[in-house]
């Protein structure tokens, strides 16, 4: 069986499973934005931090990466990663189509956001930075999200102009507080 996972947020940068190939590739109909509010992972549920989702938009594409799981790791891939996205159920898991950089076409598990769930949010970019410069959860602060993230996508070549202000701009929110 052949699996292919798509990344845009922190799978860029901590996948967390084997992989054999990995190729840039092309959502159609969907955009990446900081529009799920994270209670576990990047904040609590006190101070709820800011992670990464797909949000529908036809007229959108977003650009990440395609990984072709290791063979004979889909199975085990799977439930890890459905621990992993899924545990408050905002993300949906939805096998779509993406254009890797090579011309070929495949499907890719894809987590997108559930516009319906009670973590989905829609926030000015300058709302975003005040959050993500505070808040912490489980995994870390949410300004590391945040920047290995801006990071990995400028290494890739794949240019994002609302993550590349909003890295800029909580590097100056947080440079005040670090005295």
């Amino acid at each position: 069986m052949t699996m292919w996972v798509f990344g845009y947020g922190s799978l860029l940068w901590n996948p967390g499973f084997a992989y054999r190939e990995k190729k840039v590739a092309t959502l159609p109909g969907w955009h990446r934005s900081f529009c799920m509010r994270s209670i576990h992972h990047r904040g609590t549920e006190e101070d709820p931090g800011l992670v990464l989702a797909l949000d529908a938009d036809e007229r959108a594409h977003c650009q990440g990466l395609a990984l072709l799981v290791e063979d004979g790791h889909e199975d085990q891939t799977l439930a890890e990663l459905r621990e992993r996205e899924l545990v408050s159920s905002a993300y949906l898991e939805k096998m779509l189509h993406v254009d890797l950089a090579d011309g070929r076409r495949v499907e890719a598990v894809t987590y997108v956001i559930d516009p319906h769930h009670v973590q989905y949010c829609h926030l000015e970019l300058e709302e975003q930075a005040q959050i993500i410069s505070t808040a912490v959860g489980g995994r870390g602060p949410n300004t590391e999200y945040l920047h290995n993230t801006a990071s990995h996508l400028f290494e890739l070549g794949i240019e994002d102009s609302d993550l590349d202000w909003l890295s800029k701009r909580v590097q100056t929110l947080t440079a005040g507080s670090a005295d």
